[in-house]
């Protein structure tokens, strides 16, 4: 998980396939696991449902446990990832489980604005190019996934893809404002001057 207020100007690291279009919030971290009061332990239970037969509660192969892919920390899937509801715990539970970053084929606009606000990258690549970086990626995932997030470029090997990633975006993370909590943080004095000026908010203590 990023530091916060720390610039986001490249990211490298193993990738893991996650293969699947509309991949929603529910998928990503159900929501019996919503009833907590932080975000922390919820990146042990990304994807649980698809991780585990309910059935007979054995394991079913999901990518995120195959060994081939242990200490990934960049998830390629595919297009509408994070669709559903707007629950803020899905990107928690993806930045919490160490992801840095995703590529997919796009991602819901809520979804991709919760995860931009934790620091995590979300690049999207057309069709072919996803295609051939997640075959790239299974057929040698040893190899580090490396993300240009300036120009939206994602290279394994010798190959490289550029997508798209919203300049409001790219502009928060490579100048490490992608915080805005952390903002009003760091401009407290400011916000306290502001405050003092405003008529409706006379006689309240700040």
């Amino acid at each position: 998980m990023t530091p916060l207020g720390d610039a986001v100007t490249t990211v490298i690291g193993k990738a893991v396939v996650v293969r699947g279009d509309d991949l929603d919030t529910d998928r990503i971290i159900p929501a019996r696991f919503l009833r907590c009061v932080t975000f922390d332990g919820l990146g042990a239970h990304l994807f649980a449902d698809e991780r585990v037969d309910p059935a007979t509660g054995l394991p079913t192969g999901h990518p995120l446990d195959d060994p081939r892919f242990r200490g990934a920390s960049v998830m390629i899937s595919g297009s509408n990832f994070g669709c559903g509801s707007s629950r803020e715990h899905a990107p928690q539970s993806i930045a919490r489980a160490g992801f840095d970053a995703i590529v997919a084929g796009s991602f819901a606009e809520i979804f991709f604005a919760n995860s931009t606000t934790l620091g995590l990258v979300c690049v999207a690549l057309a069709p072919a190019d996803l295609a051939a970086l997640s075959a790239s990626v299974e057929a040698d995932p040893g190899i580090p996934v490396t993300i240009d997030v300036s120009t939206a470029t994602v290279i394994h090997g010798e190959d490289a893809w550029t997508g798209t990633l919203p300049d409001g975006a790219r502009d928060a993370l490579v100048t490490g404002q992608w915080d805005p909590l952390q903002a009003l943080v760091d401009r407290g004095e400011a916000v306290l001057r502001l405050t003092a000026d405003l008529p409706y908010v006379a006689g309240f203590d700040a």
